[in-house]
């Protein structure tokens, strides 16, 4: 993590990464991550499979998400809850869906 960071390219970040990112150098956007537009082009290009170090990666940025915001994924008493939304380097509307609340559990 930098403290200056390039600005964002739509190419690597997708449409709404790339609003992300660029409003969180202005405004008080709540923390987060993007998984790059490369690990979606890996996955169609290696036979439906992730990238190899994808899964690592997304569980440090989620255990660093917990700290940030006081809270465990998956936890019953207080979860932390994440949204993922698709977001390609051209908008599609209508083509992916919005995941919300993702870590309530119920049960």
């Amino acid at each position: 993590i930098t403290s200056n960071p390039p600005p964002p390219d739509r190419n690597l970040l997708g449409g709404k990464g790339k609003g992300l990112a660029d409003m969180s150098r202005n405004l008080p956007v709540p923390p987060g991550f993007i998984i790059s537009t490369e690990a979606c082009v890996y996955y169609r290009n290696n036979k439906l499979q992730f990238p190899p170090e994808l899964e690592q990666q997304i569980f440090a940025s989620l255990e660093i998400l917990e700290k940030q915001m006081g809270s465990k994924f998956g936890d019953a008493e207080n979860p932390l809850l994440v949204s993922c939304r698709s977001g390609a380097r051209v908008s599609m509307p209508g083509m992916m869906e919005t995941i919300l609340d993702l870590g309530l559990n119920w049960g």
